[in-house]
């Protein structure tokens, strides 16, 4: 194995040991947060004024990072008839096809959601406890450019399948 096979692994073992790190987190904090708000409104009628709002952009981020890990273990939602109806012969350049495009529509996605970032930088508001709100929305590009490079990578596994592998053989 080549050592920069060795790095990649080891990177991608790093990222998505992150990226699991970063979810189990978020809804740690998520359940505690809520908690706190349910405990502060049942027993002393009041609670925390940016808990909820917090929660709403958490809840956001988490799905957003959950469809990014979705998508890296070939979970994410799909509407498939086609594949029902294509020959099994023709599955793997069917598979090409969907995740190629799918890439393609992140791509349009992280390119609207980093110009939705940037007119928030430019003329948007403050969100929670004088944040701006850009911060919290920084998710959008991030999300869904990490899943269009998921759906890519998909794609180029799918590509080594189909395309015929060469065997080291003899020369003739």
């Amino acid at each position: 194995m080549t050592s920069l096979k060795k790095f990649f692994i080891r990177f991608t073992t790093i990222l998505n040991w992150t990226e699991e790190a970063f979810l189990c987190l978020l809804l740690f904090a998520m359940i505690l947060l809520a908690c706190v708000q349910i405990f502060l409104r049942t027993f002393y009628a009041s609670g925390i004024l940016w808990i909820d709002p917090l929660l709403r952009y958490m809840v956001i981020w988490a799905g957003l990072f959950g469809a990014a890990v979705a998508t890296k273990q070939s979970k994410h939602i799909s509407i498939d008839i086609i594949s029902h109806i294509v020959p099994e012969k023709y599955l793997p350049w069917l598979r090409l096809l969907l995740n190629l495009f799918s890439a393609g529509v992140c791509v349009v996605l992280t390119y609207a959601a980093v110009k939705f970032v940037r007119d928030e930088a430019l003329y948007g508001g403050r969100a929670i406890l004088d944040i701006p709100s850009w911060q919290f929305n920084i998710v959008y590009p991030i999300a869904f450019g990490i899943i269009g490079g998921r759906f890519l990578l998909l794609a180029l596994k799918e590509l080594s399948r189909i395309l015929p592998q060469k065997s080291p053989g003899r020369q003739t």
